[in-house]
């Protein structure tokens, strides 16, 4: 996303850190424990770590499972499809009821050229009408050739002074008109806090979230989703994601065939 707004994201999420990891340490009181009894105790200590641990991993996907992707917007215009390493890409067509991504026509091409998987955003902003919105990017989206598994994305990270009600039934109307007028299930990105105060009821649209302070695909999704799709980790030097799903897993949540 846009450097300036995920500025913000990040300042938001990066007040929500991780707990720190406990210290070893051990009070003695009375007289010292006997040498088989401290063996044992020890012993016990450091099984019940290592149970913890693996427990802890085992809850989240390891690294190597971990498909890694980048979002790219008019900000970063020439950006190299060809030298990436990214599995797949998602990028800005749209803002609003008129701002179209000067840069989206060109990655779509070098994505396509690429063969990764591909998807296209919408910034929204809920004082607008959405149905509007909607119609906006898909003009856009529309405009270039489409391919099997492309992505559709709304990103909701502003409430342009809309209450909690209003900035979830405005998702809620886009998404759906979307996914009415496409065939395809539009996928939400926002920021952890903001999705977890505005999604509820959207756990049907699979989740894109940016949460800054968490190691990639170590997060629990927020608000109503079971589950996340996409984990925006870092805007450094770049957007850089991972996801729990496959190329071809990501595929199937786009576009059918064309």
């Amino acid at each position: 996303m846009p450097k300036p707004r995920l500025a913000a994201i990040a300042h938001t999420l990066k007040n929500h850190l991780d707990l720190p990891v406990k210290g070893l340490g051990f009070a003695v009181a009375g007289a010292i424990l006997a040498a088989a009894t401290a063996l044992a105790s020890v012993t016990g200590t450091a099984l019940a770590s290592s149970t913890e641990h693996n427990s802890v991993n085992a809850a989240h996907p390891e690294a190597e499972t971990l498909t890694y992707g980048v979002d790219v917007s008019r900000y970063q215009p020439l950006y190299d499809w060809n030298a990436s390493p990214a599995k797949f890409g998602i990028i800005k067509a749209t803002e609003g009821t008129t701002f179209r991504d000067a840069s989206f026509a060109r990655h779509w091409r070098e994505m396509d050229k690429k063969r990764i998987v591909r998807g296209a955003y919408h910034y929204g902003h809920p004082g607008n009408d959405p149905i509007a919105e909607a119609e906006h990017f898909l003009s856009v989206v529309n405009s270039q050739p489409a391919k099997r598994g492309d992505l559709l994305v709304l990103d909701l990270e502003t409430t342009d002074g809309q209450s909690v009600a209003e900035v979830n039934a405005w998702a809620k109307a886009w998404l759906s008109h979307v996914k009415a007028k496409t065939g395809v299930t539009p996928m939400l990105y926002s920021g952890w806090n903001f999705a977890n105060t505005y999604g509820k009821g959207l756990a049907e649209y699979p989740l894109w979230v940016a949460h800054y302070s968490k190691p990639k695909g170590e997060l629990a999704a927020p608000a109503d989703w079971k589950s996340w799709a996409i984990h925006q980790y870092t805007d450094s030097p770049v957007d850089q994601n991972v996801s729990t799903l496959t190329p071809d897993q990501l595929r199937g949540l786009g576009r059918p065939a064309v």
